[in-house]
């Protein structure tokens, strides 16, 4: 039995067009009021299992965390895929951002985080039009605050298209950017992104004293932060995905055993959900082959399966669909795929991992202050 994906209510598709239509006056998903002002916060890696596990450090967000607002970020649990699926309202299946590396049109593994030229044009390879980008149509100020060195990526202006990027280096800057912002009046939506504790996540892992230091000091600004909002502002504060810490004693290293690879031509995804393609009528041996020695400890499912297990949404776009590997492979255990023929030892340190299906990755909270509290 495959998992699905998009198990409740509501999810990070959800939450931008709910803001949208708060700020127009009009009912939505999150049942959220009339407001004129929705800063949402997008702490990058923040599941709701690890929130949880150390509420004692986050006063004022692990309260209000709860069966009502935690929310299913979706399917792949990875930053390129989550955040358009967060920005756009729609699914994977119909914007295109189907993995953290795919194989595009010209057969190139390519990262969608930064792998951008002018054969993966940030402008049609992700295919939605933005919530931003109706938001500002409609007379609505728009903003984005994030990391300055993002500012002119090829991941922004697919993700963020119809904000204005504004930059700051700490979190602290980015929250006083914030605040401002939301001070302003008038109608408006400000996306405000955390990446620092995904950051420490990868390096150190969630369980690490770093990470939960980090939480402390989001849960002080956040708590600042909410204080300030005035009439008819509001803060929703979710997250792309949660993370998994994998030990090294969970590297599974592929290579080693050589009929996993026959039948592959090319290897994507990354180490929580990889992508195989594979070569002309290979696909179901490959996935049985993979189901056979792996299927204790990861679902398996060929690109068929799991679009019709919905995995990347209700649908999968015809131009979309070859982006996504001939066979998936998502970890169930604490466990992390990796080739040791790579030189490069690509991902090697990482502790903090994240892609697949399980509950600590695919549920992150949706957290309300000020006027939609």
């Amino acid at each position: 039995m495959l998992p699905a994906a998009f198990t409740t209510r509501a999810s990070l598709a959800t939450v931008l067009p709910s803001s949208l239509a708060a700020l127009r006056g009009e009912g939505n998903a999150l049942d959220l009021p009339p407001l004129e002002h929705v800063v949402v916060i997008v702490v990058d890696g923040l599941g709701a299992a690890a929130l949880r596990a150390r509420a004692g450090h986050a006063r004022t967000m692990a309260p209000l965390l709860g069966k009502a607002t935690t929310i299913d970020a979706g399917f792949p649990t990875t930053t390129a895929a989550a955040l358009t699926t967060l920005t756009t309202g729609t699914t994977p299946g119909e914007h295109g951002m189907v993995g953290y590396r795919v194989r595009d049109a010209a057969g190139r593994l390519t990262n969608q985080l930064n792998g951008w030229d002018d054969r993966m044009d940030p402008a049609t390879w992700q295919r939605s039009r933005t919530v931003f980008q109706t938001a500002a149509a409609e007379g609505v100020t728009t903003r984005a605050i994030g990391l300055a060195k993002y500012a002119d990526s090829g991941f922004t202006a697919a993700v963020l298209r119809g904000a204005e990027f504004l930059g700051g280096r700490t979190m602290a800057d980015r929250f006083a950017i914030g605040a401002e912002v939301a001070a302003t009046s008038g109608p408006g939506l400000t996306y405000l992104y955390v990446a620092e504790l995904d950051q420490l996540a990868h390096a150190r892992g969630w369980e690490s004293p770093e990470w939960t230091t980090a939480l402390e000091t989001l849960d002080a600004l956040v708590a600042g932060f909410a204080r300030g909002l005035g009439p008819g502002r509001a803060a929703l504060l979710t997250a792309d995905h949660g993370v998994v810490d994998v030990p090294e004693s969970g590297h599974v290293l592929f290579d080693t055993a050589p009929e996993l690879l026959e039948g592959v031509a090319d290897i994507a995804g990354e180490p929580r959900l990889l992508h195989l393609y594979t070569r002309e009528g290979a696909a179901e041996a490959v996935a049985a082959r993979w189901q056979e020695a792996e299927g204790e400890r990861a679902w398996v499912a060929t690109r068929e399966q799991a679009v019709a297990a919905g995995w990347f949404g209700q649908g999968v776009a015809p131009e979309v669909a070859p982006r996504i590997g001939d066979v998936l492979v998502a970890a169930r255990k604490r466990i992390a795929y990796y080739d040791s023929r790579d030189p490069q030892r690509t991902g090697r340190n990482m502790v903090g991992q994240h892609g697949s299906l399980t509950p600590e990755e695919t549920r992150v909270p949706l957290l309300r202050f000020g006027a939609a509290a």
